[in-house]
């Protein structure tokens, strides 16, 4: 009762209290959860808002550029090439200003709305090939209104990508004897071209090659990088460096047969094959989504012990027989995997090299004794041997020469057959060539399971080769083109005397060095740089002497080309001889050439008397020429027009009229003679800097004419009006200093001065050009 009186005296306000207590805690938890919620939403956005803006200042920073307006200055957003739309024209001026030269473009899609650019830079004392490409820029045409509108077209920078040509150590890489001349192994070497490098069905985007050139001895080795733009990330990729020492370019090639081809790289130095090759690879990464990947031979694709012995002996330059081996392998196979298939396809596309080389009929038993063995013939380069005892000294320098190419081969063929005789013959001969005789016995002798009647067989191979050897004499005379400068000091340890020859001078002489360029050793001619020519152990002096001629012909002519273009000539004695990391010198004591003994130059050329025999045909004018042939001249005045443009001492645009131009060089004497051997006569072109000089469309200044040293520039074209050689290039230190025949009854030969040195250029029938 107590109770229920109590409870029903509560009062309207206690009721309201007792409410409001029940619902605060409810609404103190809706308020928490909505302001969590709240927060939890605005730091989403702020994350989002911030991945969103990162993602724009690392692809396109010119979008928030807007920012930098509320930001203090050290915050600034670097904007780097992101720039307002511009005309061509006025992305030139920029780059003049910045004394950098803008190049050709290069459309990248069907419309020109993106376009390439190389930026081009002079090198700084720099004499040939002075303009390299140091950048290359993708321009995109712009979608703003704004610039629409306007009556140019304005183009907006989308990418660049810095250009640095590859090192010099990498460019001559592939030469045996990259180290007979002296280099800098960081050097870059400046990159002066690009174009399109076709790789259709290969990939979506647009394949680039930058190339260069560099003369290393005889050898014009082309040098260069891959670019790809992938159209769909707007962007270049640089992907590999390459070389090649012959100066052939890179080539997309189908070799796997698996749809796509394969980029190819020849770096083959003589007979020996040397070929990279990469396939396209997509990789998971979003500015770079694919790669060149090589395809090694190292590891083997297969846990076979047979497969593995097959490309043992493919890795060191057996690819004929590895090829074959692997065809029986995968024969008795029943499916081969991708890699694997891939590894045989690039030692098929090398044993094809190396089989069409061996199969070629050469004209010296060493040359074909040399593809034989690379090839892996080795009985055929036996019987070669055996079927020619006069040639068996020139098979036993070719031998001595090895840089261990061949001895490699021998090593992995008999790791795999033991007992194969022929390989044992020729790895006896090797040893006895490089190591003496008594080498090859103990070989010989610790070889397991060798027959008696392979060591007696072997044994007489020996006995032949020094028995030869010892009856070879030589009596030829000496056969020296070089170039030649003055000496003030000899250090007699230095170089090897020649017989009956004292290191002194007499009344009116002076030292003279030549360094060696081509001669001819009594069989045939050798150029610089003589990375094969190995000194015996025993009268290494006795051995050059003879080699080279001078035991029986020790005079050489100097001839001294004064600034006017006159010639001077003198005779000197060789006294001494040098070999070093392939660079032959010579020692000669001659007479001073009174008063012009200054201007005697490092090229000045060298030569002995049964070298070269000057050929000189008659000169007519190109006016007398175009009486006997006026569909000849008509076809050569304009291509000697664009050869003086392209020397940059006339005006360049249009040529002009035929009468025009034969009006102005019509007087000019040309020679014919016939260069190539097919009984059609070549037309040699040869102006002097003065006739040059005279000419209407002349662009230079008087002083800037007395700054090109007196020389005169040649042009060689075919009967049909092809150029096959010129000194027309705008800087080119190429000057063609005579046509000699080299010995009796051979081809015409140029003798042609470079920026080093001297060489011999002849015909190549096969390749037609001057090699």
């Amino acid at each position: 009762m107590r109770e229920a009186a109590q409870s029903a005296s509560t009062t309207p306000e206690s009721a309201t209290q007792h409410l409001s207590d029940v619902l605060a805690p409810q609404k103190k938890g809706w308020f928490s959860s909505t302001l969590a919620l709240v927060i939890l939403l605005s730091g989403a956005g702020l994350v989002m808002a911030f991945t969103w803006f990162s993602i724009l200042f690392i692809f396109n920073p010119a979008q928030i550029g807007w920012l930098n307006k509320f930001l203090p200055e050290w915050a600034q957003i670097p904007l780097g090439y992101s720039e307002p739309p511009q005309t061509l024209q006025q992305i030139q001026e920029k780059l003049s200003k910045q004394k950098q030269i803008a190049g050709k473009t290069l459309p990248l899609d069907d419309e020109e709305n993106s376009l390439l650019l190389p930026i081009v830079q002079q090198r700084a004392n720099c004499q040939s090939n002075c303009q390299e490409i140091v950048e290359l820029r993708v321009y995109q045409r712009s979608t703003d209104l704004e610039f629409q509108s306007q009556s140019d077209t304005y183009f907006r920078l989308a990418h660049y990508l810095p250009i640095t040509g590859p090192e010099e150590s990498l460019a001559i890489a592939p030469l045996n004897n990259a180290t007979s001349e002296n280099y800098d192994a960081n050097t870059p070497l400046p990159l002066t071209a690009i174009k399109r490098f076709e790789g259709d069905g290969v990939s979506p985007g647009i394949w680039f090659s930058l190339q260069g050139q560099r003369q290393q001895g005889t050898n014009a080795i082309a040098y260069g990088q891959i670019v790809y733009y992938n159209p769909g990330r707007t962007n270049l990729q640089q992907m590999l460096s390459w070389t090649n020492p012959n100066g052939q370019l890179p080539k997309w090639q189908q070799v796997t047969g698996g749809g796509a081809k394969e980029l190819v790289i020849d770096r083959t130095v003589g007979l020996e094959p040397q070929l990279r090759v990469y396939q396209v690879k997509n990789v998971k990464l979003y500015l770079n989504p694919i790669q060149l990947e090589a395809i090694s031979l190292q590891p083997p694709a297969l846990k076979d012990s047979a497969y593995q012995n097959a490309l043992l002996i493919a890795r060191s330059g057996l690819w004929t027989p590895a090829f074959e081996w692997l065809q029986f392998i995968r024969k008795q196979r029943k499916g081969i995997l991708p890699a694997a298939q891939a590894q045989i396809d690039v030692i098929r596309l090398h044993a094809q090299l190396s089989k069409a080389q061996a199969e070629k009929t050469w004209a010296s038993p060493s040359q074909q004794v040399l593809a034989e063995l690379i090839d892996g013939r080795w009985e055929k380069a036996l019987q070669v041997f055996a079927a020619s005892p006069q040639n068996r000294q020139e098979i036993a320098t070719l031998l001595k020469a090895d840089t261990g190419r061949l001895w490699n081969r021998t090593v992995a063929a008999l790791q795999v057959k033991p007992d194969r005789p022929e390989v044992q013959a020729w790895a006896a001969l090797i040893l006895a060539e490089k190591q003496g005789e008594g080498r090859a016995n103990s070989w010989l002798k610790a070889r397991p399971k060798i027959t008696n009647a392979t060591v007696t067989y072997i044994q007489g191979l020996l006995k032949q080769l020094n028995e030869d050897r010892a009856s070879q004499t030589s009596s030829h005379p000496s056969q020296i083109v070089g170039t030649v400068q003055p000496i003030s000091k000899v250090n007699p340890k230095e170089w090897l005397p020649v017989p009956k020859a004292d290191l002194t001078l007499t009344n009116n002489e002076v030292w003279y060095q030549v360094e060696v360029s081509a001669f001819n050793d009594g069989k045939r001619w050798l150029n610089s740089p003589f990375g094969n020519l190995r000194l015996p152990k025993d009268f290494p002096a006795k051995f050059l002497w003879e080699t080279l001629g001078i035991n029986i012909d020790p005079i050489i002519q100097i001839i001294v080309r004064l600034p006017n273009g006159e010639q001077q000539t003198t005779s000197a004695t060789i006294k001494g001889v040098q070999l070093q990391n392939g660079v032959l010198r010579l020692l000669a004591a001659g007479e001073a050439i009174a008063e012009n003994q200054k201007n005697v130059q490092p090229l000045t050329l060298a030569l002995t008397a049964n070298a070269l025999e000057w050929v000189q045909p008659a000169p007519i004018t190109l006016a007398e020429l175009y009486q006997q042939n006026p569909r000849a001249v008509e076809n050569i005045l304009p291509i000697v027009w664009r050869s003086l443009q392209r020397s940059g001492q006339i005006s360049d645009g249009d040529v002009p009229k035929f009468l025009q131009i034969q009006e102005q060089i019509g007087h000019w004497p040309v020679q014919v003679i016939d260069l190539t051997n097919d009984n059609k006569p070549e037309t040699v072109l040869t102006v002097s800097q003065e006739a040059i000089g005279s000419l209407k469309d002349f662009k230079m200044t008087t002083q800037e004419s007395e700054k090109i040293p007196y020389r005169s520039r040649t042009l060689i074209l075919s009967d049909s009006g092809k150029v096959i050689y010129t000194d027309f290039q705008e800087s080119s230190q190429q000057v063609l200093t005579a046509i000699a025949k080299i010995s009796s009854g051979q081809s015409l030969a140029l003798l042609v001065e470079n920026a080093n040195n001297y060489s011999l250029k002849r015909w190549s029938t096969k390749n037609q050009r001057f090699e």
